[in-house]
């Protein structure tokens, strides 16, 4: 079978670009081939359902970029098509003194990057907002909000396929041959030809680089994300979404209180390695994949620098009380029985070989073919801009 481009990966960032792409091309062959027997079965939809403002990310980024172009195209993508999200805001709560410079440069990112109406609240001013809520001073961000991404995700396939486009479910792809002007995708039970190729495979990004004899200079370590339900009688805690201040020592936003789309609030997520890439639940293991996380010339590295804090986020994940000792820096009236256990995703994180967690979006292309190696939040929210931008590369 031939095509003029084959996407692999259904997640929304690889729908996007095809849906995108088939807009820019309407008589072009483009097909998507996913592993899974439906969209957005990971990453997609393993998240916390935020959509995110850019507040947090360096200037002049490509995460910066694309999420701010991002925002508002996923909201007015939502609107048109009748995607339930709510613009609730947020705020970021410093709950020491030491956190206040911290404080002061996410507000700064934040007015660089272009966010409107940032506001700076004492502590009384944020309680009127969250009362349950302790701490010293925050930051108030309205450009932030929540939003069904299960829901995007089946819409924009919907879409895709209305304007000719194909989705061909349980084809993981085994290998990639390319020969002169053409490329030959095969899976378990089927090959296809195509003259452009995209890999959106989120958490086996780095399987199918290497399948297509790219330089293998980054790898993909997977970190499990852990979430708590609060039960509903304590629901009432919670009116909007409330974050900590990042650990500058850890490239992790820490556990959060978010209020769903469905009107259940989650708490979490925390970050630990996991083993397995697919490796939802604890004692998930896959000795291949661990092993080539454990001898990956950076790993030592990680261990070396996020060690203790990693050991921590191991210990929140074993222990309950743990974790809700973590959450009561920002709200102490939660208790540990006020928690039930709630789902859990798994963050694809590229690192190179000397151990520097990938902070940027990164997108290769090589002749006609385009990887994207890391693509962790905000690809969510920034997914219909990073569509855009790969479809112009394209």
């Amino acid at each position: 079978m031939n095509y003029d481009i084959v996407i692999i990966g259904a997640g929304l960032v690889g729908l996007a670009t095809a849906y995108q792409a088939q807009l820019k091309s309407p008589g072009s062959k483009i097909l998507i081939l996913e592993k899974e027997n439906n969209v957005s079965l990971h990453q997609s939809g393993h998240n916390s359902g935020v959509i995110h403002s850019g507040i947090y990310y360096k200037p002049r980024s490509l995460k910066a970029k694309n999420c701010i172009e991002g925002y508002n195209s996923i909201i007015n993508f939502a609107e048109k098509h009748g995607i339930k999200y709510d613009l609730c805001g947020k705020i970021i709560v410093a709950t020491s003194q030491e956190e206040l410079p911290l404080l002061d440069n996410i507000y700064k990112r934040g007015v660089e990057n272009g966010l409107q109406n940032l506001q700076y609240l004492s502590r009384e001013e944020f309680r009127e907002i969250e009362p349950h809520c302790e701490g010293v001073r925050a930051i108030k961000v309205p450009q932030t909000g929540i939003i069904d991404y299960p829901g995007v995700a089946k819409k924009i396939k919907k879409l895709f396929e209305e304007l000719g486009g194909e989705v061909k479910f349980n084809q993981e792809v085994t290998n990639i041959v390319t020969k002169d002007n053409e490329i030959v995708v095969q899976t378990h039970n089927s090959e296809f030809k195509t003259t452009k190729l995209v890999s959106c495979a989120g958490l086996y990004s780095d399987k199918v680089t290497k399948m297509t004899n790219e330089k293998n200079d980054v790898i993909i370590i997977p970190f499990r994300g852990e979430y708590y339900k609060i039960k509903d009688e304590k629901k009432h805690l919670v009116k909007h979404l409330i974050y900590p201040v990042p650990d500058p020592n850890f490239p992790f936003l820490g556990v959060h209180f978010t209020r769903m789309v469905d009107g259940n609030i989650e708490a979490g997520p925390n970050a630990v390695l996991a083993f397995k890439k697919e490796g939802y639940k604890f004692f998930d293991f896959d000795f291949n994949e661990t092993m080539q996380t454990l001898t990956w010339p950076g790993f030592r590295k990680i261990v070396a620098k996020y060690g203790k804090t990693g050991m921590g986020e191991v210990h929140r994940s074993l222990s309950k009380s743990a974790f809700t000792k973590a959450l009561q820096k920002l709200m102490p009236e939660i208790q540990e029985s006020d928690l039930v256990p709630g789902g859990s995703g798994v963050r694809a994180q590229a690192c190179d070989r000397n151990g520097a967690l990938i902070d940027d979006f990164d997108i290769v292309k090589n002749g006609n073919i385009i990887h994207v190696r890391n693509a962790p939040s905000p690809a969510a929210t920034s997914c219909l801009s990073i569509g855009n931008a790969i479809s112009e590369l394209i």
